[in-house]
C-alpha cells in the first residue's frame, strides 16, 4: 500500500474517532436544560457565557461554581465593588460591573447592553411582569414557588442554579461540603438545640425593632445549627420574612436567646440598643443571653449564601458558644421538634 493511501487512510480513522468523540460529548452534554421556577419555566439551550446577576447575592453561587458574572447587582457596602471577604479567592481579580438597582427599580436598558446570555434572578424578589420584560432579554431564572420572596434556602439557589448552568453534580458537592459543616456544629453544641430564639434588628432613625422569620436566610442559619424562632413570631411575619414589633410587644424578644444583626444599619449601634430602657428591662437581656454579631460575620450572615456560611460558622458559633456556654448533660432533642434542617 502506497503512502498517500496509508495516510488517507490515517486521516480517515482520525476523523471516524473525532466525529465519534464529538457526537458522544454531544450526548453528555446537560443543554438544553429545563428549569421550572415560579412564573413558569426557563429552557437554557447552551452553556451561558455571560451571566447578568440581578438577585442580590447570586455572585456567591455563580462564582462557586466557576462563573463570574459580567455583572452583579449591589446591595450595600462598597458601590464600586460586590465581591464580599469569602468570595474573592474564587473572583480571583475579576470585576464584574456592579448594577445600582434599588428593588424594585430594573434598569432593563443597562441589562440589555451587557448581551446576557442568562439573567440569573433568584434571589431578586421579581414579579412577574419584571419576569415577562426580562425574559424579553435573555433566558431569566427566577426563585422556586414554594417559598416567600428572599426566602429561598442557599441549598435549593446553589442547586437551581447549578442545575441551570450545568454543573448539578458540582453544587450537590458543594452543598454537602456546608451541610456537613452545619452537622458538625449542632453535633458539638448539643446546647443549641430547640433554645428559642430571636434574631433581631434595629434600623432606621424611628428605631424600629424587628426580627426574621424562620423563613428568612439569616433565621435559617440558626435554625440549622438547632435553634427554634418561636411560632408566635412566625405566624406575626406571615408571608413575610421578617417583621416589624411595636415597642408594647417587645416582649417577645423575651426568649433564650436574642441576636442582633445589622449593627452597622441602627443609627448608634450596639451602644444605643444597650442603652434603651425597654431592651434593657428584658430578662433576655438582664441576663446576658444576647449575641451582638460583629460587621464582618454579620455581612456574612446577611448573605448566606454557599461561599458565606462556612465564615459565619467560624465567627457565629464560638459568639453563641459563650453565652449559652457548655454541651449540655441532657438530650434536649427528644424535647421538641428540631429547628429547620437541609
Amino acid at each position: 500500500m502506497s503512502v498517500r493511501k496509508l495516510l488517507s487512510l490515517f486521516l480517515l480513522v482520525v476523523t471516524l474517532f473525532a466525529t465519534r468523540v464529538a457526537a458522544q460529548e454531544t450526548a453528555d452534554a446537560p443543554f438544553p436544560i429545563t428549569i421550572e421556577h415560579k412564573f413558569g419555566s426557563t429552557t437554557i439551550t447552551e452553556a451561558p457565557q455571560r451571566v447578568v446577576s440581578i438577585g442580590f447575592t447570586e455572585q456567591d453561587p455563580l462564582l462557586a461554581l466557576g462563573i463570574v458574572p459580567v455583572a452583579v447587582r449591589y446591595w450595600y457596602g462598597d458601590e464600586s465593588d460586590a465581591i464580599f471577604p469569602w468570595a474573592e479567592d474564587e473572583a480571583d481579580g475579576a470585576e464584574p460591573v456592579v448594577l445600582n438597582m434599588p428593588f424594585g427599580s430594573l434598569n432593563y436598558e443597562a441589562i440589555l447592553e451587557l448581551d446576557p446570555d442568562l439573567i440569573s434572578a433568584v434571589d431578586s424578589g421579581i414579579t412577574q411582569e419584571e419576569y415577562d420584560a426580562l425574559s424579553q432579554i435573555a433566558p431569566t431564572l427566577a426563585q422556586l414557588p414554594d417559598y416567600i420572596n428572599f426566602g429561598m434556602p442557599w441549598y435549593e439557589t446553589t442547586r437551581l442554579i447549578g442545575a441551570a448552568v450545568g454543573k448539578a453534580d458540582e453544587a450537590d458537592d458543594l452543598i454537602s461540603h456546608i451541610e456537613d459543616l452545619f452537622a458538625d456544629a449542632r453535633e458539638q453544641n448539643p446546647q443549641f438545640t430547640c433554645k428559642a430564639i430571636v434574631v433581631a434588628y434595629n434600623y432606621g432613625q424611628d428605631r424600629t425593632y424587628g426580627y426574621y422569620s424562620d423563613q428568612d436566610i439569616r433565621g435559617r442559619f440558626f435554625t440549622q445549627l438547632g435553634f427554634v424562632v418561636p411560632e408566635e413570631l412566625n405566624e406575626i411575619a406571615g408571608e413575610q420574612f421578617y417583621a416589624d414589633l411595636s415597642l408594647e410587644r417587645i416582649d417577645l424578644f423575651d426568649q433564650d436567646i436574642l441576636i442582633f444583626l445589622g449593627l452597622q444599619f441602627a443609627e448608634g449601634g450596639r451602644e444605643a440598643i444597650e442603652a434603651d430602657p425597654i431592651i434593657s428591662q428584658l430578662d433576655v437581656v438582664k441576663d446576658g443571653r444576647v449575641v451582638y454579631i460583629p460587621e464582618a460575620y454579620d455581612d456574612a450572615l446577611q448573605f448566606s449564601t454557599i461561599l458565606s456560611l462556612e465564615y459565619a460558622l467560624e465567627g457565629v458559633v464560638p459568639e453563641l458558644q459563650a453565652v449559652l456556654g457548655e454541651p449540655a448533660d441532657t438530650d434536649a432533642a427528644a424535647e421538641c421538634e428540631p429547628g429547620v434542617q437541609p
